[in-house]
């Protein structure tokens, strides 16, 4: 059985088509889904999507990408962890990609988050593109690894891995795996310790080959675990155990049903 540990259900092109997707889900044995908050705004609707269903856990925090957005503080946020559906803080980190400098609201948005994380015990979703070495950088300044979490839809380098692992990290990937030019990330795949490694779609985006260009949805994590049972000449059943196991001992609050 498979888990998706990082999808965005409450996003409108998939909260409208849910009970279609539940039941794909159920059919390729995905059974349980986290999903991430981004903003404050949304997350009043997320809580409302995932009490409805035992099988979804939530998130609870503001994405680097949103600039013009309530910032919480640390102490709201350890508040919000408090409600037993909310298993991870994020997510959170940082994104050059998209917006130019002056960052510093968004590092600072960054070390509340990790703050919060340490005060609540609930680890850490972080998100970092075009941004390792300050990303690493406030992770040991702010202690991340005093209660870890995961890289999600990781797509750097197997030194930037070994960084976050050593700070109590787990290394998510996702569909980005399964794309012809993403070499230096199969490599990843093919490194990481199995205790170490989550599966993701990052829906509704990413959608793994052969649905590449599609919409995505937590049934097609499948398509990522084959994929890194294919490059480490595993089988897929292993992927699914390990990934399932690293799920319930990273996010300690959520419960198999």
């Amino acid at each position: 059985m498979y888990i998706d540990s990082h999808c965005h259900l409450d996003f409108p092109e998939l909260a409208e088509n849910l009970p279609a997707i539940l039941d794909r889900m159920k059919e390729n044995q995905v059974d349980h889904a986290l999903v991430v908050s981004v903003n404050m705004p949304q997350w009043p609707g997320l809580m409302n999507l995932v009490a409805q269903h035992p099988n979804l856990y939530a998130s609870v925090g503001v994405h680097p990408d949103y600039e013009d957005t309530p910032e919480p503080t640390a102490d709201e946020l350890v508040a919000m962890t408090r409600q037993p559906k909310v298993v991870a803080i994020g997510e959170t980190g940082l994104d050059y990609s998209r917006l130019p400098e002056p960052l510093e609201w968004q590092r600072n948005r960054f070390r509340t988050h990790i703050r919060a994380s340490r005060k609540s015990g609930i680890p850490l979703i972080i998100h970092t593109r075009s941004a390792s070495d300050d990303t690493l950088r406030i992770m040991r300044e702010e202690s991340a690894g005093e209660v870890g979490g995961v890289m999600h839809c990781f797509t750097e380098s197997w030194d930037v891995a070994e960084a976050a692992m050593e700070m109590n990290f787990y290394i998510s990937l996702s569909g980005i795996v399964t794309f012809k030019n993403a070499a230096s990330l199969q490599d990843v795949a093919t490194k990481l310790p199995l205790d170490r490694l989550l599966i993701e779609t990052d829906s509704p985006y990413l959608a793994p080959v052969p649905f590449r260009g599609k919409m995505n949805d937590p049934s097609k994590v499948i398509h990522v675990a084959e994929k890194i049972a294919d490059l480490r000449g595993i089988p897929v059943a292993d992927v699914a155990r390990h990934s399932r196991e690293n799920f319930f001992h990273l996010f300690s609050k959520a419960v198999d049903v």
